[in-house]
């Protein structure tokens, strides 16, 4: 997607302090597209990672975009339902939202069965899973009133294979699930509805545990994407003429990107782990009301 396609295109991602969540952001950015960029990341310090909202946001406007920072928790509704309420006073409109927000709990990737690990690990239930009910319940007027639009749902291979746990196993199936619902509640109003799985990111948390181990970990330094991939992906597919094709799907990024001719930063094409993790789970194409 150009500039000139994106013109006066509106955006919202959630959780996009670092991470995901901040390469979707710059990505989409990119394309002269405004960005509202979400997280509870103030000030640098704020969490053990680097980033913030507002350094995402000035990046953005580096890149020939529009990023506008917003502090919010995505715990709690009144955040988020002002979030939404802002984005349709100062724009009036919304192209495409990213439910990316998500809490990685410290010991979520600890050895071991899900009793042994902490309760807390629940926090991914409510930002991962309700938090993106809440952003798709509050964003959907928009998008709706808008037309034309893309709704995301970021996910990953552990919605169908055992990954971390079934607290996270059960988060991941949960979105897939909820965008295809969503997509039913979405196609008479020409807004496009999908998950997709991203593959082993170069994030600041990842960089950090690789770095740690160089030795352990070399060879899936060498197969991971960068955060900013699957943001070329959701701008290509908001941009593509027949997107409604693919709403309600559980889609691969690596596959989506190929399909649409998307390369990440390095101009190199990543590789779907299919094979290795398993097949995005289709659903029924009945409804019952």
């Amino acid at each position: 997607m150009t500039n000139e396609q994106a013109g006066g295109r509106v955006a919202v991602v959630t959780g996009a302090s670092r991470g995901a969540g901040k390469g979707i952001a710059l990505a989409l950015g990119e394309t002269g597209a405004t960005v509202y960029v979400t997280g509870r990341t103030a000030q640098e310090g704020d969490a053990a990672l680097p980033g913030t909202v507002f350094a995402t946001a000035e990046e953005i406007d580096r890149r020939g975009g529009t990023g506008i920072p917003v502090v919010c928790d995505h715990r709690d509704d009144a955040q988020v339902e002002a979030l939404f309420g802002r984005v349709r006073a100062e724009r009036g409109r919304l192209d495409v939202l990213v439910n990316n927000a998500f809490v990685v709990p410290d010991q979520l990737a600890n050895p071991g069965p899900f009793w042994s690990k902490p309760l807390a690990l629940q926090e991914m239930f409510d930002v991962g899973l309700r938090s993106s009910y809440v952003s798709g319940y509050f964003g959907a007027p928009l998008l709706a009133g808008t037309g034309g639009g893309l709704l995301v749902n970021t996910s990953s291979f552990g919605g169908t294979c055992y990954m971390h746990g079934p607290a996270y196993g059960s988060v991941k199936a949960g979105a897939d699930k909820m965008a295809h619902d969503m997509a039913v509640d979405l196609e008479p109003f020409d807004v496009a509805a999908v998950s997709i799985w991203m593959g082993l990111l170069r994030t600041e948390r990842t960089e950090a545990a690789l770095n740690a181990d160089p030795e352990r970990y070399g060879e899936l330094t060498a197969m991971a994407e960068s955060p900013e991939f699957t943001g070329r992906v959701i701008a290509a597919l908001a941009a593509h003429p027949d997107r409604m094709r693919y709403s309600g799907k559980v889609l691969v990024g690596a596959e989506l990107g190929a399909e649409l001719g998307v390369v990440d930063v390095d101009g190199k094409a990543p590789a779907s782990h299919r094979q290795f993790l398993g097949s995005p789970v289709e659903f029924s194409e009945a409804v019952v009301e």
